[in-house]
């Protein structure tokens, strides 16, 4: 039996990129589709490594640092390694992002005083800037 193969076409459609995205994965060593004359052929390894790359890229990740994760799992004791890795990773990226949080919750905050402020004001009185 053999292995189920995917086309640059299929993938493309699938994860709903482009296939110059495919291409650049493939430039930075990302993929390695086989070849079939000019024809790429993926892979389930690649179809997989595709999903966890684009799953790190939409939580925040870099390429390179995906790729850099996904090299660990071939590696002696790599998969304890990538684990480690990537807990850490993800901990580090939600303290960020609760960093990013606080920082949109405050600046909502002024905003709302702003719009109050707005709200309360009549063309009569004066505006009042308060500067912190």
């Amino acid at each position: 039996m053999t292995e189920r193969t995917y086309s640059i076409s299929e993938l493309s459609v699938e994860f709903e990129i482009t296939p110059r995205t495919l291409r650049y994965y493939e430039d930075q060593k990302l993929i390695s589709p086989k070849r079939r004359g000019q024809t790429r052929i993926y892979s389930k390894k690649d179809r997989t490594r595709l999903a966890w790359i684009l799953r790190g890229k939409r939580v925040g990740f870099s390429i390179a640092d995906m790729g850099k994760l996904l090299d660990l799992y071939y590696l002696e004791g790599g998969q304890a390694k990538q684990r480690k890795i990537g807990l850490q990773g993800c901990r580090e990226r939600i303290e960020i992002l609760e960093r990013q949080r606080k920082d949109i919750d405050d600046t909502i905050c002024e905003l709302n005083d702003i719009i109050k402020m707005f709200e309360n004001w009549h063309p009569n009185s004066k505006l009042t800037v308060i500067r912190t």
